[in-house]
């Protein structure tokens, strides 16, 4: 794949592109090549809105000069594999979930800091604000990747069969995370007891009960009707579940500064729009829940003190491994 790259490198900024990744068309006698743009999620997800309005509107903007092929569900590799691909520039572009970065971009661990944010606006205007995007657009790039900016599907909630109410409530329940320690100690520090799992596992192991719980922004929880499973929804909003837009460096580096802006201006119209779907779909996705008969649960201001408090030494373990003036934007 990576000599098809540099091959359609070699004509994409000289002429023009269309056509379907890895594959070769012949159009007014010239070669043209779509860029693959990868994801693990499914089709019907925010993270796909993002993508294909970021491709719709980078075509728009180059018109028609630079065309780039979206790949969602894994097809070109799960979370870990498309960072590693990116970084060779395998795959100039990839969307997804910061948490799989952290073991690659030391610094997307603030992102990890839990129960910091409850209103999703203020989420938006800290990862927006020129000298935090900054900074972190360093970090990604030393760590070979240009980042070009975030989206988000809202924040990530828990799904349970057992009430949680209280502080307390939250102690021996089997929940599913992500394989990230700073989500592991999360909630080993309200008193759960996490365990990692495969995601296309999660259903499964809700319904024969190998575990009682996990954690999902609503997208995921109804896009896989993990709802189906679980008797309710708590409303814990531990961590916006941000989704990064990221290019190979080896890739970008090669792209004039006319192309480089047009993928900038992109992703901003791509960012804004997505966050609007995503804010509909939220709405869309508690009504669906409801109507299955899960209920929502919404913590109170004294349980929601007592995690923050429990979640202390999460964020001293942070703060050591990310730079000040991202830690304390």
């Amino acid at each position: 794949m990576k000599k098809w790259i540099y091959a359609a490198l070699t004509l994409a900024f000289a002429g023009s592109l269309t056509g379907c990744a890895n594959t070769k068309l012949i159009y007014k006698e010239e070669q043209r090549y779509a860029y693959p743009l990868a994801t693990a999620s499914p089709e019907n997800t925010v993270t796909q809105i993002y993508s294909e309005k970021f491709a719709e509107e980078v075509e728009r903007l180059s018109k028609v000069r630079i065309h780039i092929q979206v790949y969602p569900n894994s097809v070109l590799g799960g979370d870990r594999e498309l960072l590693e691909s990116c970084y060779d520039g395998d795959i100039p572009f990839v969307v997804q979930n910061t948490a799989p970065q952290v073991n690659f971009i030391a610094d997307t661990a603030v992102f990890d800091a839990p129960c910091i944010f409850s209103d999703l606006e203020k989420v938006r205007a800290a990862v927006d604000a020129s000298e935090f995007l900054t900074r972190m657009q360093e970090s990604y790039r030393e760590s070979g990747y240009e980042l070009l900016g975030y989206s988000d599907q809202g924040f990530r909630v828990m799904s349970t069969n057992k009430k949680v109410t209280t502080f307390a409530d939250f102690k021996g329940q089997k929940i599913r995370t992500m394989e990230n320690s700073y989500h592991l100690d999360f909630w080993k520090a309200l008193g759960a007891n996490p365990t990692p799992m495969n995601f296309s596992e999660v259903y499964i192991g809700l319904q024969q009960n190998t575990i009682d719980a996990q954690e999902n922004p609503y997208e995921v929880i109804v896009s896989n009707k993990l709802y189906e499973q679980q008797d309710y929804v708590v409303e814990t909003n531990h961590l916006p579940h941000l989704i990064s837009l990221i290019v190979s460096k080896e890739f970008y580096d090669q792209l004039t500064e006319e192309d480089q802006q047009i993928l900038a201006e992109a992703q901003e119209i791509a960012k804004e729009y997505s966050r609007q779907a995503s804010d509909e779909r939220i709405s869309q996705k508690i009504q669906i829940i409801q109507d299955s008969g899960t209920e929502i649960l919404t913590l109170d201001e004294q349980t929601r003190q007592e995690m923050i408090e429990a979640c202390e030494p999460i964020y001293e373990e942070i703060r050591q491994i990310v730079y000040p003036e991202i830690y304390h934007a």
